[in-house]
């Protein structure tokens, strides 16, 4: 809120320098804040009384969406990725697998992990689920598992993300 937007009776208000300038009527700020040719700007609202400062109103949205850009910046985008098996799959080709999901888990990212059944497969899901337990064994040392197996229609998937 800026100038004849802020209602509030009584204002913490900062001058133009930072320097406090006490707890004074709303009216009496603004007429200050216009004197100095500046906005009177409701920097915590939530505050008893609340704190107004006095400032130019452009030149602070233009800082505050430079800090939300910066703390943009400093995110981390966790990405899923994702592994696919089927239950007959080989031990060699499982390993290779693993070490991919390896590579994705060190990079920070989370591990998807799809086991696909086709056709007469879907008869024998029970007896498959321990190809997703192997896979897991694999990598408990760099993973926890997120989202235990669980089966989805034609597939059978759970998530794996990096320990901490």
């Amino acid at each position: 809120m800026i100038n004849e937007q802020i209602r509030d009776r009584e204002v913490r208000l900062i001058g133009e320098n930072g320097e406090q300038l006490g707890i004074m009527p709303a009216k009496e700020a603004l007429r200050l804040a216009r004197e100095a040719e500046l906005d009177l700007v409701k920097v915590a609202p939530t505050a008893k009384p609340p704190v107004c400062k006095i400032i130019d109103y452009g030149k602070f949205r233009y800082e505050m969406a430079r800090k939300e850009k910066e703390a943009k910046k400093k995110q981390k985008v966790i990405e899923v990725k994702e592994v696919r098996l089927s239950p007959n799959i080989e031990e060699n080709d499982l390993k290779t697998k693993a070490n991919n999901a390896r590579k994705f888990l060190e990079k920070g990212d989370k591990v998807k992990v799809t086991l696909r059944f086709r056709g007469r497969e879907m008869a024998h899901v029970a007896s498959s689920k321990h190809v997703l337990d192997d896979f897991a064994k694999m990598l408990e040392d760099v993973c926890v598992i997120e989202k235990p197996a669980k089966l989805e229609g034609r597939s059978m998937g759970m998530t794996l993300a990096a320990k901490r």
